[in-house]
Protein backbone atom coordinates (compact mmCIF):
# COMPACT_ATOMS: atom_id res chain seq x y z
CA UNK A 1 0.00 0.00 0.00
CA UNK A 2 1.45 3.32 -1.08
CA UNK A 3 1.17 5.82 1.70
CA UNK A 4 1.35 9.04 -0.27
CA UNK A 5 -1.68 7.59 -2.26
CA UNK A 6 -3.78 7.42 0.47
CA UNK A 7 -2.47 10.81 2.50
CA UNK A 8 -2.79 12.50 -1.66
CA UNK A 9 -6.55 11.16 -1.36
CA UNK A 10 -7.34 12.27 1.82
CA UNK A 11 -6.57 15.80 1.51
CA UNK A 12 -8.24 15.47 -2.15
CA UNK A 13 -11.78 14.73 0.25
CA UNK A 14 -11.25 17.92 1.88
CA UNK A 15 -10.29 20.52 -1.12
CA UNK A 16 -13.43 21.70 -2.04
CA UNK A 17 -14.81 22.64 1.76
CA UNK A 18 -11.12 23.78 1.91
CA UNK A 19 -11.64 26.17 -0.97
CA UNK A 20 -15.52 27.29 -0.22
CA UNK A 21 -13.99 28.32 2.97
CA UNK A 22 -11.15 30.31 2.02
CA UNK A 23 -14.03 32.44 0.29
CA UNK A 24 -16.45 32.52 3.07
CA UNK A 25 -15.65 36.38 3.82
CA UNK A 26 -14.32 37.49 0.72
CA UNK A 27 -13.59 36.83 -3.19
CA UNK A 28 -10.00 36.04 -4.20
CA UNK A 29 -8.49 34.92 -7.10
CA UNK A 30 -7.13 31.60 -8.11
CA UNK A 31 -3.34 32.62 -6.65
CA UNK A 32 -4.59 33.92 -3.27
CA UNK A 33 -6.62 31.13 -3.06
CA UNK A 34 -3.48 28.72 -3.86
CA UNK A 35 -1.55 30.30 -1.23
CA UNK A 36 -3.84 30.23 1.17
CA UNK A 37 -3.99 26.80 0.98
CA UNK A 38 -0.18 25.97 0.61
CA UNK A 39 -0.15 28.55 3.79
CA UNK A 40 -2.06 25.81 5.23
CA UNK A 41 -0.17 22.97 4.28
CA UNK A 42 -2.36 21.81 2.32
CA UNK A 43 -0.41 20.73 -0.82
CA UNK A 44 -2.35 21.39 -4.13
CA UNK A 45 -1.19 22.51 -7.73
CA UNK A 46 -2.91 24.82 -9.87
CA UNK A 47 -3.82 21.85 -12.41
CA UNK A 48 -6.13 20.43 -9.78
CA UNK A 49 -7.50 23.76 -8.44
CA UNK A 50 -8.94 25.25 -11.82
CA UNK A 51 -11.18 22.46 -12.82
CA UNK A 52 -12.31 22.15 -9.13
CA UNK A 53 -12.93 26.42 -9.35
CA UNK A 54 -14.85 25.92 -12.73
CA UNK A 55 -17.13 22.54 -11.36
CA UNK A 56 -18.03 24.42 -8.36
CA UNK A 57 -18.74 27.47 -10.88
CA UNK A 58 -21.24 25.30 -12.76
CA UNK A 59 -22.62 24.36 -10.13
CA UNK A 60 -23.72 27.07 -8.74
CA UNK A 61 -21.44 27.73 -5.88
CA UNK A 62 -19.16 30.16 -7.01
CA UNK A 63 -19.58 33.34 -8.82
CA UNK A 64 -16.92 35.22 -10.61
CA UNK A 65 -15.47 38.47 -12.04
CA UNK A 66 -13.09 39.81 -13.97
CA UNK A 67 -11.01 42.68 -12.18
CA UNK A 68 -8.34 45.09 -14.24
CA UNK A 69 -4.45 44.06 -12.77
CA UNK A 70 -1.86 46.94 -12.72
CA UNK A 71 0.70 44.15 -12.61
CA UNK A 72 -0.64 41.74 -15.72
CA UNK A 73 -3.75 40.56 -17.25
CA UNK A 74 -6.64 40.63 -15.55
CA UNK A 75 -7.72 38.07 -12.56
CA UNK A 76 -10.97 36.43 -12.17
CA UNK A 77 -11.92 37.12 -8.55
CA UNK A 78 -14.39 33.62 -7.20
CA UNK A 79 -17.13 34.15 -4.59
CA UNK A 80 -19.61 32.26 -2.64
CA UNK A 81 -23.00 32.64 -4.39
CA UNK A 82 -26.36 32.20 -1.64
CA UNK A 83 -26.27 28.61 -2.91
CA UNK A 84 -22.45 28.05 -2.31
CA UNK A 85 -22.83 29.55 0.99
CA UNK A 86 -25.60 27.46 1.94
CA UNK A 87 -23.97 24.49 0.79
CA UNK A 88 -20.38 25.06 2.99
CA UNK A 89 -22.67 25.58 5.96
CA UNK A 90 -23.86 21.76 5.51
CA UNK A 91 -20.23 20.73 5.19
CA UNK A 92 -19.54 22.90 7.89
CA UNK A 93 -21.59 20.98 10.11
CA UNK A 94 -20.80 17.16 8.10
CA UNK A 95 -16.97 18.22 9.00
CA UNK A 96 -17.64 18.51 12.75
CA UNK A 97 -19.54 15.42 13.17
CA UNK A 98 -16.64 13.54 11.32
CA UNK A 99 -14.01 14.95 12.66
CA UNK A 100 -15.57 14.45 16.44
CA UNK A 101 -16.10 10.95 15.11
CA UNK A 102 -12.56 10.02 14.18
CA UNK A 103 -10.92 11.93 16.77
CA UNK A 104 -13.15 9.89 19.19
CA UNK A 105 -11.65 6.60 17.51
CA UNK A 106 -8.24 7.87 16.67
CA UNK A 107 -7.96 8.56 20.23
CA UNK A 108 -10.03 5.63 22.53
CA UNK A 109 -7.83 3.65 24.38
CA UNK A 110 -8.00 -0.23 23.64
Amino acid sequence: MNIENTKAQMRKGVLEFCILSVLKDKEAYTSEILDTLKNAKLLVVEGTVYPLLTRLKNDGLLSYRWEESLSGPPRKYYGLTEIGQTFLNELNGTWTELSDAVNLITTQKQ
